[in-house]
């Protein structure tokens, strides 16, 4: 299994879209909402102006995104890291925070949310990626859990 990282393009919005929306499905269905799922080609355009993306191949065929936001000069949030369901828990995730850490060579502090009672979130970040729980927040219905790495 070979993993490579391509910076994603405005023509890559479709393919975006439906590795979101399977992502992100079961988030959907748990919630009754998700702001990965259901993005207009439009919106996916909008968002790769904002956030830097690069999606994830594993040879050679698209299974995920990872993408960034900068807060400060030294500080990130992933602001989406998604595997389509029947990769995970193959090492790509783990990989994908790898490859952010070498993207941003000034990174001090990461940071990210996701659903607290998301278990399986949780564990891959705390435990696989080193990611510590410092706060929740609340957006909508949906309990966050926010995460933070320091170098």
């Amino acid at each position: 299994m070979v993993i490579k990282y391509r910076q994603a393009t405005l023509e890559d919005a479709d393919l975006l879209v439906s590795i979101y929306n399977a992502a992100f499905y079961e988030d959907y269905l748990r919630y009754g909402t998700c702001p990965g799922y259901g993005l207009t080609k439009g919106l996916m355009e909008e968002s790769i102006r904002r956030h830097p993306k690069h999606i994830i191949l594993c040879d050679n065929e698209p299974v995920g995104c990872v993408s960034y936001t900068k807060l400060d000069s030294e500080v990130y949030e992933v602001a989406c890291l998604c595997v389509v369901p029947e990769f995970q828990g193959k090492g790509i995730g783990t990989s994908a925070i790898k490859f952010l850490k070498t993207i941003l060579v000034n990174w001090k502090r990461l940071t990210l949310v996701t659903p607290i009672n998301k278990t399986e979130n949780v564990k891959f970040y705390t435990e696989k990626c080193g990611f510590q729980i410092v706060s929740t927040e609340m957006d909508g219905n949906v309990e966050l859990a926010r995460f933070i790495i320091e170098r």
